[in-house]
């Protein structure tokens, strides 16, 4: 359903809590990627990029603005989602060697 056409507050919180499963389940896709990451990457060192997580940070940004979401708050998450993913694929690695 469009949110243009919600007339009920039980409505928004349906659509918030579906849009929430969503986010979860992509997610955790997300995070599936960066254990494959700490499985293909042959140094520990290499985990951190700086100029990567520069540029996811950017992309998010910029498609934030296209959609006309608020940049600044998106740009505001990724920099804790990249960092958090960063975290996580240590972890990985550290498990996996």
């Amino acid at each position: 359903m469009n949110p243009e056409d919600y007339t009920t507050m039980g409505q928004v919180r349906a659509g918030v809590d579906a849009i929430d499963r969503q986010l979860v389940a992509l997610l955790a896709e997300r995070f599936a990627h960066m254990r494959a990451a700490a499985r293909i990457k042959p140094e520990r060192g290499q985990v951190r990029d700086e100029a990567r997580k520069a540029q996811v940070i950017a992309n998010a940004r910029a498609e934030a603005e296209r959609l006309g979401a608020p940049s600044d708050t998106v740009a505001a998450l990724w920099e804790q989602l990249v960092e958090a993913s960063i975290a996580y694929e240590m972890e990985a690695f550290d498990r996996l060697s």
